[in-house]
């Protein structure tokens, strides 16, 4: 189908984007690289009168690393986030999932901020974020403030954006060195949203695990952080038992729907699955 008629808009700064979002409320959407939105508007399911295109925007774009915390633009694109070396030396499984994220394609147009900003439960890198427990940074008509991702996300595609505001980047700390992390997806083909897929962040001392963080893509509302899961693993040396523990907690928070990528019970088992490979996989990497 063919999109409504809109009112293209393309601003130079990020105040300019708050005052076009300000000045016309519910009827203007700010896209990036336009893979939601954009098949949504053909679909007729958004219809904005004002669209913000967000490509001229200075200071959206690119990878820092401050004091030991590490920013991401909003603009930043998935491409970007594969090449940078800044994450490949101490955050690599931002990494490992952007390279899951759909195609070679979408991955030079899709952005971060995109890809967390609008709830879809689909998207990867929100549960991702919330696994390094990240920051986002939102600049609106009132000025600048920060939510935590684990509290962003309400359910599917509301979340604590206000009218006017936009996300501008993500910030989190750097996971300790030595630390192991994987992120699984089983998705039915390339380019598909995962069916299930499970984020692991954890650190080992000693033989035993001294932190453990844990969360999951497209089996729920929104992404879905596992404390109970995550502190399981605290404490042990991450074996058989332990893992097993986590698993069936991590299982026990998900709420998929039954759609074509199988049944809700089915979904639900291979949360579990993605839990316990990402685990594994996370023990295996940590030093």
């Amino acid at each position: 189908m063919i999109p409504g008629d809109f009112e293209y808009h393309r601003p130079n700064s990020i105040g300019e984007v708050v005052s076009l979002l300000s000045t016309h409320g519910d009827e203007a959407r700010v896209i990036a690289g336009g893979h939601s939105l954009i098949p949504m508007m053909k679909l007729r399911l958004a219809a904005p009168e004002h669209l913000v295109d967000l490509q001229d925007v200075a200071g959206l774009v690119g990878v820092s690393e401050d004091g030991g915390a590490i920013t991401i633009g909003a603009m930043t694109t998935q491409t970007e986030l594969i090449a940078s070396k800044v994450l490949a030396e101490n955050c690599p499984i931002i990494r490992e999932a952007a390279l899951l994220i759909a195609d070679p394609q979408v991955r030079y147009c899709g952005t971060l901020g995109g890809n967390v900003a609008n709830g879809d439960p689909g998207n990867d890198m929100p549960a991702l974020m919330q696994c390094l427990g990240a920051t986002y940074l939102l600049q609106g008509p009132d000025g600048t403030r920060e939510v935590d991702a684990r509290d962003y996300y309400e359910a599917a595609y509301f979340t604590e954006l206000k009218d006017g505001e936009l996300l501008t980047g993500v910030r989190f700390e750097k996971p300790v060195v030595g630390h192991g992390y994987a992120y699984k997806k089983l998705k039915r083909k390339v380019g598909d949203y995962a069916t299930a897929a499970a984020a692991v962040i954890l650190s080992m001392n000693g033989g035993s695990c001294v932190s453990a963080s844990i969360a999951l893509t497209n089996v729920g509302d929104t992404p879905l952080y596992a404390q109970a899961a995550s502190d399981a693993l605290v404490g042990t040396a991450l074996d058989a038992a332990t893992i097993d523990q986590a698993v069936a907690l991590a299982e026990s928070i998900t709420e998929p729907a039954s759609d074509g990528r199988g049944p809700a019970e089915y979904r639900t088992k291979m949360a579990g699955v993605m839990t316990r490979r990402a685990i594994e996989e996370a023990k295996e990497r940590a030093q």
